[in-house]
């Protein structure tokens, strides 16, 4: 039987992030999995980034540098780059978990439509945070997402047929919308029980927040209807309560 070796695109979105993004690139490019397309989309950065990602240039696909109209429009720049079999977006200051990590994902089951796994939060120093509050679920289907971002888009590789444009009517949570069309189209899903992500925790302003927060309420009511989500968002209240009293009791 033929070895499955697909070719992964791996995209990183950047924008004024020299102090992250060359830990991103070295991730990417230290994998010990070979067929990988990198694609680097920098939104015309001035402080040095594009500096950074020119040292790496002939190792790297694909460079865009130029303005764009936010982090939705600069990851459809990335999609629609693509010419691999399957999409992965991993942004600047975000990493693969360890080295062979793409290796390990494709081997634990030939031609899924998606792949997931547990994503790590790291802080700045890039020291372990733990697991982030949302455990991937065991198995994955569209309804996964009724109470939050399931598996954040680090740890998810998508074929590349099913990975379709980011939908810029949202400009804080497309992403989420983006995961559950790709999953509503999937019918192989595997989920391979490892951690595949670290995920840079950033500071994002609470009237950001709050903006997310309402669009995400948005995408939930129009995939799983307004009483539902109603409900769903009473059992994310209670469980974001039960968490921060966890780790306030830690913490102390």
């Amino acid at each position: 039987m033929k070895e499955f070796k697909p070719v992964l695109s791996v995209i990183t979105i950047v924008y004024n992030n020299v102090r992250d993004v060359e830990r991103t690139i070295l991730s990417t490019l230290t994998q010990t999995y070979l067929n990988i397309e990198y694609i680097i989309v920098d939104g015309g950065s001035t402080d040095g980034t594009l500096r950074v990602i020119n040292r790496y240039r002939n190792a790297i696909s694909k460079i865009f540098s130029e303005k764009d109209e936010g982090i939705y429009d600069a990851m459809n720049k990335g999609l629609a780059a693509v010419t691999g079999d399957y999409v992965l977006f991993m942004n600047s200051g975000d990493e693969f978990y360890d080295n062979d990590t793409v290796e390990k994902v494709f081997a634990s089951a030939p031609n899924a439509d998606i792949y997931y796994g547990e994503t790590e939060m790291i802080n700045e120093e890039g020291e372990s945070l733990g697991r982030r509050r949302h455990q991937a679920p065991e198995h994955l289907d569209w309804a996964s997402f009724k109470y939050g971002m399931s598996v954040s888009h680090q740890a998810i590789y998508v074929r590349a047929s099913l990975a379709m444009p980011f939908d810029r009517r949202y400009t804080l949570s497309a992403d989420i919308d983006w995961i559950i069309r790709a999953v509503s189209r999937a019918e192989k899903i595997v989920n391979v029980h490892q951690y595949v992500a670290k995920y840079l925790v950033g500071g994002i302003s609470k009237a950001k927040h709050w903006k997310s927060l309402v669009e995400r309420f948005g995408i939930m009511t129009r995939y799983y209807g307004l009483f539902p989500t109603i409900a769903n968002h009473l059992v994310i209240a209670f469980n974001l309560g039960k968490y921060w009293l966890k780790h306030r009791r830690t913490n102390d």
